[in-house]
């Protein structure tokens, strides 16, 4: 009953982190106007506005992960949810940009409880049911994913300040929630101090793929983390521009994608892993996602972006998969500095796709120039997923059994 009750609790947390970015990242231009009335200053202080915000969890990820392998999961968590709840109350009515940037680091300093919700998802999971679990945590993000555009649309029509207020609002109920249902998942023989060299996250990446068994499953997870950044990076000026997919049209994918997100890893990972097992799950998954992407680059149709969405859902077990094939290869007492190790690399592959992707875009959109393929950024991402899954096909063919290897 305290597992069932604790991935509850992380499922929520995930979804409101989800809806919080979701219900803010749309009016946020309304609130810059606030402050600057240029519309290229706007656009530019808009681009490092999100920017900042996956800089900052670079940093902060490894040490929230770090502290949570010394307090426990629970205390680190809570104090998370606290923070961001204070820090949205905070944006809400910052009365300067300079204010608004502060606040936007502060909540991607408590963002990072991704990190740590994580490493509790390790905690408590056993070899049969982690995948499934950890599938939870796509599942929340997909739900957020839904909710949170409709919640900050319908808000801020009553002011570009209410969407913040209920963000703060979610966060500082979830904290309620936890506060009265959330067990510790670290017992007190597995903690350790906090190791003030994984502070740094360079250090820290350093100790981590140091572990052998690691390495390529880290370098997986970077690439797919560099390829599954161009969603939110391109997919509306690609659909506009190759479509010609109104906002609504672009509003209505996302939501499915979001749907799909919720059955895809909240359900049908656990039967698929049950079914086929964490590795050929992980190397068919990371395969599948890389045609998809190809998929995507190569559509001629709305229609046929629908098609691909649809199938490509399949394979999106393949990172909860991978997350926990990862944190397999790593002791109980390390698992928040692994965490948080993965969310850094998160954050840098989330700060270099939309610059490379974009780049590309503008290069191959031209529709009068000699060379004209707008769905370069998807091509590119197949292209990395591909890497990938030569790697994941290597790192596990070793792992098998020469029988296993063949039905592979």
């Amino acid at each position: 009953m305290k597992k069932t009750s604790s991935l509850w609790f992380i499922l929520i947390t995930m979804a409101i982190d989800s809806i919080g970015l979701g219900i803010v990242i749309p009016v946020l231009p309304d609130v810059i106007r606030r402050f600057l009335t240029d519309e290229f200053q706007v656009s530019r202080v808009f681009g490092y506005f999100v920017a900042i915000y996956a800089f900052v969890q670079f940093f902060s990820s490894p040490f929230l992960g770090s502290l949570s392998d010394w307090f426990g999961r629970r205390a680190v968590l809570l104090v998370s949810l606290l923070g961001a709840a204070v820090d949205y109350f905070f944006m809400a009515f910052a009365p300067t940009l300079p204010l608004l940037f502060l606040g936007r680091i502060i909540s991607g300093m408590s963002g990072a409880s991704y990190t740590v919700a994580s490493a509790y998802i390790a905690d408590i999971s056993t070899d049969e049911n982690r995948s499934k679990n950890f599938g939870v945590i796509g599942a929340g993000f997909g739900i957020g994913f839904i909710a949170g555009p409709a919640i900050g649309g319908f808000l801020a029509q009553w002011g570009p300040q209410y969407p913040f207020l209920a963000a703060g609002c979610f966060n500082l109920l979830n904290f309620v929630f936890g506060f009265f249902v959330l067990p510790e998942s670290l017992s007190a023989e597995n903690r350790r101090p906090v190791q003030w060299a994984a502070l740094n996250p360079f250090r820290a990446m350093g100790r981590i793929l140091s572990i052998p068994t690691v390495r390529p499953l880290v370098v997986v997870s970077t690439l797919m983390y560099l390829a599954g950044h161009t969603h939110p990076s391109i997919w509306t000026l690609y659909t506009e521009h190759r479509f010609g997919w109104t906002p609504a049209q672009v509003g209505m994918s996302l939501a499915l994608v979001g749907l799909l997100q919720v059955f895809a890893q909240g359900f049908l990972t656990g039967f698929i892993v049950k079914r086929f097992g964490e590795k050929r799950v992980f190397v068919w998954g990371v395969f599948g996602e890389s045609l998809s992407f190809l998929g995507f680059g190569l559509a001629t149709s709305g229609s046929m972006i629908y098609a691909v969405l649809l199938l490509s859902a399949v394979f999106w077990a393949a990172q909860p998969a991978l997350q926990s094939l990862i944190s397999r290869e790593v002791p109980a007492d390390q698992q928040g500095e692994l965490q948080g190790t993965l969310m850094s690399l998160a954050s840098v592959m989330a700060i270099l796709n939309p610059l490379i992707v974009t780049s590309l875009f503008a290069a191959t959109s031209d529709r009068n120039a000699e060379f004209y393929l707008p769905g370069s950024p998807y091509i590119f991402a197949g292209a990395m997923l591909c890497i990938a899954w030569v790697i994941a096909w290597r790192t596990v063919s070793k792992t098998l059994s020469v029988s296993n290897q063949a039905s592979l």
